[in-house]
């Protein structure tokens, strides 16, 4: 990859947003993992393992933009690496916030795997009233700011196509799924909400 691409130096500010974003990230996937585990055990309805090997694409996408050398050889105060690691910081706290208020609002229904619980309610409050899959959203701008904390933003070439397949044929397994599950109502919300840029996309 570093024969490919040119790393840009950065500073530190950058790095270190990463970093607080990285454990707030991981404290939000935790709430997210324990509210779904509180949830009274239900059958599943429907379920398509299939999109394990998605989500492995996803995070190949993301570890595309985050592979390779760092080169934290800016002055940590120059206005070069105070405005990147602003930048990563605000990124970093919507990619957060963004997956938060998602995971909180989907409660019993969230999970890893595309499935459907048998109590399983088609969700359309929070951030999924402007957009169908807030958390691939937050996903992104997760990716985003490693691409700019490491000064690997010529990676993005190579890892976005790579995340945006494997995303694409994720939510086709799980659209499919609600759409089996809801019909014509998931139809109705699908009509009226973009699924990643509110009125756009």
């Amino acid at each position: 990859m570093n024969m490919i691409f040119h790393n840009d130096p950065v500073g530190l500010p950058g790095p270190a947003a990463l970093a607080i974003g990285f454990v707030l990230f991981a404290l939000a996937l935790i709430a997210a993992r324990l509210r779904a585990g509180r949830a009274p055990k239900v059958a599943v309805a429907r379920r398509n393992n299939a999109s394990i090997i998605w989500i492995l694409g996803q995070g190949v996408g993301i570890a595309i933009v985050g592979y390779g050398q760092i080169r934290v050889t800016l002055d940590p105060m120059s206005h070069r690496a105070l405005v990147g690691g602003f930048v990563v910081l605000v990124l970093m706290l919507g990619a957060v916030l963004l997956f938060h208020a998602s995971s909180r609002t989907m409660g019993k229904n969230w999970s890893l795997v595309a499935r459907i619980r048998e109590d399983h309610q088609l969700v359309q409050t929070g951030p999924f009233a402007f957009v169908r899959h807030p958390i691939y959203v937050a996903l992104f701008l997760f990716m985003v700011a490693i691409a700019i904390a490491y000064g690997h933003t010529s990676n993005l070439i190579v890892g976005v196509p790579v995340y945006a397949l494997a995303t694409w044929f994720r939510i086709r397994h799980e659209e499919g799924l609600l759409r089996a599950q809801f019909g014509a109502d998931y139809d109705g919300y699908a009509a009226r909400v973009k699924r990643f840029v509110p009125g756009v996309f």
